[in-house]
């Protein structure tokens, strides 16, 4: 474990936010979030009323894990309005956590979160991180990886070469836009 961590999976938060699949989670520098509980959490984190009750008071890994979930701390109608996208999945992860429990869940964020890295790896031209960021939260794990396979041909196709990131980028961004709109899925930041 890390230093001052006192969760085992800091890629899901106490409140089922996706930290894993976070742009912050990714981010160089001083601005870099290491997940909830994470190393030095409680230094960087303001504190948190979730990790308070949930890893503090009940030593739990996550609130869907709590025989008194959800709680009055869950305002839905909130939480599906907050325009934060790792907040759009939270009551989602933590029902998933709550049915099939908590290593199932890490084992499915894992794969998202693999996938996440290649696109990050290969595909982002400086400026998609949000957007595959986004994506691999939001959308199903088949389609994620329907969209990285079909972006790989459509390269062969058009023949662009592994370091012209701008174009695989661009080509990604528009297959998972079309997985996105065929479930209704809004991939791109609300202002």
């Amino acid at each position: 474990m890390m230093k001052n961590q006192t969760k085992k999976h800091y890629t899901l938060g106490c409140c089922g936010i996706d930290c894993g699949l976070c742009p912050r989670y990714y981010t160089e520098g001083e601005s870099r979030c290491l997940g909830c509980f994470g190393e030095n959490f409680s230094e960087k984190h303001p504190p948190c009323s979730f990790a308070t009750c949930c890893v503090k008071k009940h030593n739990l890994e996550t609130c869907g894990q709590c025989k008194e979930f959800p709680c009055k701390k869950y305002d839905n109608e909130k939480i599906e309005k907050d325009s934060f996208v790792t907040h759009k999945k939270m009551m989602t992860n933590l029902k998933n956590v709550q049915k099939n429990g908590i290593e199932k869940y890490i084992e499915e964020q894992n794969v998202r979160i693999k996938i996440l890295k290649k696109m990050l790896l290969e595909y982002n031209d400086g400026k998609s991180k949000s957007y595959f960021c986004i994506a691999a939260a939001l959308l199903d794990i088949k389609c994620l990886n329907k969209s990285l396979a079909e972006a790989e041909n459509e390269m062969r196709k058009e023949n662009i070469s592994d370091g012209d990131l701008k174009s695989k980028a661009r080509i990604l961004k528009s297959v998972l836009l079309e997985y996105a709109n065929e479930q209704n899925i809004e991939l791109t930041l609300q202002k």
